[in-house]
């Protein structure tokens, strides 16, 4: 069956779902300095099926599932997808947690989550460590599919150890998921090693000869957008996830680059204070924020310095006080 993914334009860009990052102050940020034609599906933080399936850990987990009202507009303005992504070992947990998702929830898809190589999710038999378990993918696959009436993707790794592409997107082909999302490393590279766009060059080629009309994304080391439209022209993917590459770029999804002043860094660090203690209040932990200050503070006369008085801030006054400071210095 088709969906959204099969009419995405070509090369489709996504942004990686990432642990404390894309939630949805963080999307709404990227989104409204996004170009559209660049910039087509976002992904919810990962969200553990045991927690949704959990009376008591689901009010802990749903967080992860938050769209603000301001961010759903932005996805209407720029005509954006939106997919809830799921972890967990357990098929009927899946199947739980999507009928949920679908029927409490408004997203556009759900992604399956076969590609985190964190040691303690891995230990729990979940990720990465299914890649090992191709039974159990399936049966995953199809109980999360025959619950949905959204459509199913699944984001994954080429191997464990070492590359097992074909074979193990093989048993992925099988059950027809609505997109492949394939991070060119193994669960053992974790994020140091180079991503091996090979990989996802024999992946396609699998896809092709398999005759079937499902997406193919490759992720791993996608500098730029012309660095996305290469790797996509080299190696036939459909597409490309961006993960790291936005800590470097909060403009990333835009062709020309934009000329950015040290003002509007600031000011973007400034709005993106203030939609997460909006969105949050201190209902949660303030000091995930400074994770991002060095995003928004980087290459500009006295850049270190006010970075440093930043990652001392406890709240978002005394972040406004300092940055204020800075323009006073400044003007």
């Amino acid at each position: 069956m088709k969906s959204f993914w099969n009419d995405l334009p070509k090369p489709a860009f996504t942004l990686a779902p990432m642990e404390d990052v894309t939630d949805t102050a963080f999307r709404e940020l990227v989104m409204s300095i996004s170009n559209p034609q660049f910039f087509h599906v976002i992904f919810t933080e990962f969200t553990s099926t045991d927690g949704l399936c959990h009376p008591v850990g689901k009010s802990k987990v749903m967080g992860r599932l938050k769209v603000n009202e301001t961010e759903r507009q932005v996805l209407k303005e720029k005509n954006m997808k939106i997919v809830a992504q799921i972890w967990g070992a357990n098929p009927e947990k899946f199947h739980q947690a999507a009928r949920m998702i679908c029927d409490e929830f408004d997203f556009d898809g759900i992604d399956i989550n076969f590609g985190c190589p964190v040691k303690k999710i891995v230990k729990q038999g979940a990720c990465s460590a299914i890649i090992g378990k191709p039974q159990l993918a399936k049966e995953i696959i199809l109980a999360t599919k025959e619950a949905s009436r959204l459509p199913v993707s699944v984001k994954t790794r080429t191997g464990i150890k070492k590359h097992d592409t074909e074979n193990w997107i093989g048993h992925l082909l099988e059950t027809d998921p609505a997109a492949i999302i394939l991070h060119a490393r193994t669960q053992n590279d974790q994020s140091e090693a180079p991503a091996d766009w090979r990989e996802i060059s024999k992946a396609v080629e699998l896809r092709n000869k398999s005759g079937k009309d499902i997406p193919l994304l490759g992720n791993g080391d996608v500098s730029s957008v012309e660095d996305a439209i290469e790797k996509c022209n080299e190696t036939g993917a459909d597409g490309v996830m961006v993960g790291r590459g936005i800590f470097h770029n909060p403009w990333f999804f835009n062709q020309p680059q934009p000329e950015v002043s040290t003002r509007q860094r600031l000011d973007l660090l400034w709005k993106h204070v203030d939609l997460y203690t909006k969105t949050y209040g201190a209902g949660k932990n303030f000091a995930v924020l400074k994770r991002f200050f060095k995003i928004y503070t980087s290459n500009f006369e006295g850049a270190v310095k006010l970075r440093a008085a930043l990652m001392e801030t406890n709240t978002p006054a005394e972040v406004r006080q300092i940055l204020d400071e800075y323009f006073e210095i400044l003007s």
